[in-house]
């Protein structure tokens, strides 16, 4: 793993503070994408919008270099083995990607089968599912999902849990679901806080919602991608404080997560925008878990 040992003169002198006192760390965006564009895979991308484009490592390193962000999770954008094996490819080829969270068929009957041969992936680390687009609002708790996810569990992998606010009332129940049987606490990461419509100023459900899966004590919170929740243009960090704090206040600074969501939170912010957001927040409300959140908390949460 690429780890940082000494300041950047190109690197503000705040964040050279930090460095240099604390010595070797290792920072990791635990939450980006790569992608080979095309409309017909991406047709959630409008042709014309600034995501409408190859993103590969040769874009972000530079990036992570002027963050002082020391490697990066590849998250999965597609839901096909085909993606998947191509982010294993771009992370073999690249120390700095430190892990890739894939997609699987979790519903398939041999899935166990399946999720066996991916086992040899060492840099493979965990799966999602696009759960947000599922028309069915209660899709977590359905049994072959439920089955698929406790393998995948069973096997070492993490799962990264993708929901809307109507979706994630049922998050709880779903993370005492896939638990039943395993000997270990499952090992389970929210993606972007659950979420929140943050451009309509949107609470309930969505707060109580988080109040309640916090309670899984083994349930991890990125807080990813909330620059895409406000209103593009016009979201300042006050209005996503509001936001922050509430997931601090219900999941504890242990278990929460820095991620980008680049190139997604391009839509509102580049990339710096949304590291200084962050950082910006974790100097206000705890100071004391900047290393957690930005890399040990991922650590523990993948066993990178």
């Amino acid at each position: 793993m690429h780890t940082v040992v000494s300041a950047d003169a190109d690197i503000p002198a705040t964040r050279q503070t930090y460095r240099t006192v604390t010595g070797a760390v290792t920072r990791i965006d635990a939450h980006q994408h790569f992608w080979s564009y095309s409309p017909a895979a991406f047709d959630w991308i409008d042709p014309g919008s600034v995501l409408a484009q190859d993103f590969v490592p040769d874009d972000l390193m530079p990036l992570l270099d002027d963050a002082a962000i020391d490697g990066c999770i590849a998250v999965q954008a597609c839901q096909t083995d085909a993606e998947t094996d191509w982010l294993l490819d771009l992370a073999a080829a690249s120390p700095r990607i430190v892990g890739v969270v894939g997609w699987i068929d979790l519903r398939a009957d041999d899935v166990v089968q399946r999720l066996q041969a991916r086992a040899a992936s060492s840099k493979l680390i965990g799966f999602r599912h696009i759960v947000q687009d599922e028309p069915d609002d209660a899709f977590l708790l359905t049994p072959a999902f439920v089955r698929g996810v406790r393998a995948a569990l069973k096997q070492g992998f993490s799962y990264d849990i993708l929901v809307k606010p109507r979706q994630a009332i049922h998050v709880r129940r779903f993370c005492d679901a896939v638990a039943a049987g395993l000997s270990d606490a499952p090992r389970l990461i929210l993606d972007h806080g659950a979420k929140p419509d943050i451009a309509q100023g949107g609470w309930h459900p969505w707060a109580d919602a988080i109040a309640d899966m916090a309670q899984v004590p083994s349930l991890y919170c990125k807080i990813s991608g909330l620059v895409t929740e406000a209103d593009h243009v016009t979201w300042t960090g006050d209005q996503i404080a509001r936001y922050l704090d509430h997931l601090l206040a219900c999941f504890g600074p242990d278990r929460l997560i820095f991620g980008s969501d680049w190139p997604v939170c391009r839509l509102a912010a580049e990339y710096r925008r949304v590291v200084d957001l962050i950082e910006d927040f974790v100097t206000r409300a705890c100071p004391g878990a900047r290393d957690g959140i930005f890399g040990g908390n991922a650590a523990t949460a993948y066993r990178l």
